[in-house]
């Protein structure tokens, strides 16, 4: 028998007729052994997460206000749960505890932690699993950084001591003893964590969407999903901006080469998208695999005669921008031409220092900052193997009616860049997909 850990996001555990969903997926497969559960989330839209409620205790208890009436909703989300799904967890018992922690200054940390900690504790009760608290096991340095080898190493011996287990997500411990929350990611690192520890075959992060999509689908109508995809394209993606798991999430999976898998709680039967190595191998049915893209980016363009001919130019260059303390996304050039690619906020206010300082140290023949750009990423393992895959990027965007005014492709061949007028992001993304997805793919 493998394992698998399910991690399960806030919507997945909002209510009680959502444990329920949870609990039939978790006994639908033997293998799902191990599960990290996140705070409830929203019921509906006009409905309030409960790691909102607790940082807004811990703003009253920090202001030395009595937090007792918004705790009082905290205690009814975990009650209404509780009642009726029949537990015989000693709730109260814990809520008094965190009640009294928050109210004597426990801390940010502390109070936004307690909704997973809350929630882990009715899941355990609720399956009849263990319950692992991960202040047990997962480790923070003096930084506030990870401590992956000791995290590795204690959590992995806790968690081969149960056969079935709840691991909260979102919060470790830092080097003092003390509740320490992971700063963006929350419950997915840990589920990734956990995973990488338990030396799980598959991982799966269970949401309320079934996988991962190839285009927005604020943009794009209805777009396809992705079945299989690397970590490398997700890597592209997510960078580009893409709503799938942020790389911190993937990271201590992706190294331990154990797959992710996307699943949706309220579609079980869906497969989802699998992340992993082995997807480079798969024949995928389109070209690409995703588009993605941002806008408000800004070019600076540097131009001088004889510019390949002078050793250390673009060093200078990037110098000049570092002092600003401006980091670069792209950096297309030609023989007598060097682009910088930034994002508009950082030039906020350093526009006339940066380009003195280009001056001073380039001595170049002129410098232009062009401003209103979005980038789209078109992001694909099987581009490398199909001819005129750039060709066909271009005469969509031209049909379109579409300027192109930056072109960027990586050495790898896995992604092309384009940059396009702000006003052309969405006719841009919308007019790619419909070139590779909606159209028959061309016979080379």
């Amino acid at each position: 028998m493998g394992i698998k850990v399910a991690k399960f996001g806030g919507s997945s555990l909002a209510s009680a007729e959502q444990f329920r969903k949870v609990k039939e997926i978790l006994l639908l497969d033997a293998d799902r052994r191990i599960v990290v559960p996140s705070a409830p989330g929203k019921r509906c839209s006009t409905d309030i997460k409960v790691t909102d409620l607790f940082y807004e205790c811990n703003r009253l208890a920090a202001a030395g206000k009595d937090i007792a009436p918004a705790f009082d909703r905290i205690r009814e989300r975990y009650h209404g749960i509780a009642d009726e799904l029949g537990l015989t967890a000693d709730l109260d018992a814990h809520l008094e505890e965190v009640h009294k922690n928050i109210q004597l200054g426990a801390g940010a940390d502390y109070a936004a932690s307690r909704g997973e900690y809350l929630n882990g504790i009715l899941l355990a009760d609720y399956m009849g699993w263990d319950f692992v608290d991960p202040q047990t096991g997962i480790f923070f340095d003096e930084e506030g950084r990870l401590d992956s080898a000791k995290t590795q190493d204690v959590l992995g011996a806790i968690l081969r001591e149960h056969t079935h287990a709840v691991v909260p997500g979102f919060y470790g411990c830092d080097s003092h003893g003390n509740v320490k929350t992971f700063s963006r990611g929350g419950s997915d690192i840990t589920g990734a964590i956990v995973a990488r520890a338990a030396n799980a075959d598959l991982y799966e992060n269970w949401t309320d969407v079934s996988g991962c999509l190839m285009a927005d689908p604020r943009i794009v109508r209805n777009p396809e999903p992705i079945a299989h995809v690397t970590y490398r394209e997700l890597r592209e993606l997510s960078y580009m901006g893409a709503s799938v798991l942020h790389e911190d999430a993937i990271f201590p999976v992706r190294i331990a080469g154990i797959p992710t898998n996307i699943r949706n709680t309220n579609d079980p039967t869906a497969p989802g998208t699998v992340i992993g190595y082995e997807a480079e191998e798969r024949d995928s049915k389109y070209t690409i695999t995703g588009i993605a893209g941002h806008k408000n980016f800004a070019i600076i363009n540097v131009e001088k005669a004889m510019m390949n001919a002078e050793l250390g130019f673009g060093r200078r260059l990037l110098q000049a921008i570092e002092e600003q303390g401006i980091s670069f996304e792209h950096m297309p050039s030609g023989i007598d031409t060097m682009c910088v690619v930034v994002h508009e906020d950082a030039l906020e206010g350093k526009k006339e220092r940066l380009v003195q300082r280009i001056h001073e140290l380039c001595q170049p023949d002129s410098v232009e900052i062009h401003s209103g750009l979005a980038l789209i990423a078109t992001v694909g393992r099987g581009m490398v193997r199909s001819k005129g895959t750039s060709a066909r990027i271009f005469n969509a965007l031209t049909r379109a009616g579409v300027n192109i005014r930056l072109i960027d492709q990586g050495s790898s061949e896995l992604n092309i860049i384009v940059g396009v007028d702000n006003l052309d992001f969405e006719v841009a993304t919308r007019a790619i997909y419909r070139e590779f997805v909606t159209k028959e793919e061309p016979r080379w």
